[in-house]
This record gives structure tokens, sequence and C-alpha cells, in this order.
């Protein structure tokens, strides 16, 4: 299991969350359609795909493969998810600037940077029917998993459990934010798209930096045993 973020970490967790946005792209736009624009899927997919194109681009540091992450997003993806989501890796490439690698103590912070830009950004509190009820029990999770001495795979794990929960809640809530407001109670039932994709992402790094870790102790390409 990985104990602290690299470059190389980072890149894959970047790719895997590419891939898992593509997986689910439809799963999305499905909810999307129900109580939004029907476009989450195809947006995320464009922005993640985007990203992509950037991950080779020689950044030397985990606050400018962020930084790159976040443009891309900024640029590509329609909608409030592009923004919000371009804040999020914005905030958090901030502390991690000039950073090679870093322990979970330290992506915590970004973690918690990246949470704080979007609830400014979007003006959401938890219980509104957003991706903040994602994100917010997210970093409750991690931050708790760190308290206990959990490395970065087993912190990001837990991470990934807290906004699963948190997405799955938002099919009980009413919107009182975004588009999904204007349909006030018939928004109930369903699940908030912005909700789920945070949920995928975090998700789909957690299980990249837990298969890389794996691969490195058997002594992979790259790892560091052997």
């Amino acid at each position: 299991m990985a104990e602290e973020m690299d470059l190389e970490l980072a890149r894959a967790a970047i790719r895997a969350m590419a891939a898992a946005i593509r997986e689910h792209a439809q799963e999305l736009t499905d909810l999307d359609a129900a109580i939004g624009d029907a476009d989450h899927g195809t947006n995320m997919d464009r922005g993640f795909q985007a990203a992509l194109a950037r991950l080779d681009g020689g950044q030397g540091d985990l606050g400018g493969l962020l930084r790159d992450v976040a443009m891309a997003l900024i640029s590509t993806v329609g909608g409030a998810s592009g923004p919000l989501y371009g804040t999020a890796f914005l905030r958090a490439s901030t502390p991690l600037a000039g950073r090679s690698a870093v322990s979970a103590a330290e992506v915590e912070k970004a973690l918690a940077a990246a949470v704080e830009g979007v609830r400014e950004r979007g003006g959401a509190a938890p219980g509104e029917k957003t991706m903040v009820d994602a994100l917010v029990p997210a970093l409750e999770r991690f931050h708790a998993a760190v308290e206990q001495g959990a490395g970065l795979a087993r912190a990001l794990a837990a991470a990934a459990e807290g906004a699963w929960q948190g997405a799955r809640q938002t099919v009980d809530l009413v919107a009182t934010k975004g588009r999904a407001s204007y349909l006030g109670e018939r928004s109930r039932g369903h699940q908030d798209p912005g909700a789920t994709s945070s949920a995928l992402l975090l998700q789909a790094a957690a299980r990249a930096l837990a298969g890389e870790g794996e691969r490195r102790a058997a002594g992979g390409p790259g790892g560091g045993a052997g």
C-alpha cells in the first residue's frame, strides 16, 4: 500500500480517474438527466481526457501537475462542473507546490483546500444535494484514518467510502443549490450526479494508489524493491 504520494502515483491516480469517468459517463449523464442538463458524464469525460493529454507535460512537482489538471477541466468542462472541479484541483495544488512526494497528512491539507475551494466557489453547504455532500464526509473519513495511523492508500480508501455514503444519502435530499434546486421537492429521490462523480474520482484514486503500492512492494517496474 502506498504510504506517500509522488509524481508517478499522482499520474496513475489521474489516469484512473479518467478511466472511471469514461466507464461511468453514461450513468452520470443519466443521473443528470433526472435533475439537471443531462450532460454531466459527457462534460466530465471531455475534461479528464483533456487532463490526460497534459499528464506528460514535464511537470516537476505535484503542485504543477494538479494545476495543469485544473486548467484542463476549467477550459473544457461545461456548466458548473468545470469551475467547481477546476477550483478543487487548483486549490489542492497550492499546498503541494514544489513537492515531488508528500505524506498522507500533507495530502489531507490538499484535500481540505480542495473541499474548501468547492464550498466557496459554489456557495454550497452539506445537505443541499451537491458534490459537497460527498466531499465533506470524504475529508472527515480521511482525517479520521490519518489520526488512527493509516497510510495514504488506506486513508484515501476511507475517504472514498465516506464519499459514497454521502453521495447515496443525496437521494433523500431536496436540492437547494444549482439547477436541480428549480425542481424543489421533485428533486428528491434522485442521486446527485456531482456527488456521484466525486465519489467515483476518490474511489479511482484510492484503487490506483493501492494497486501501485502493491506493485512497488512486489518489485515491479519502477518499484522500490529489487
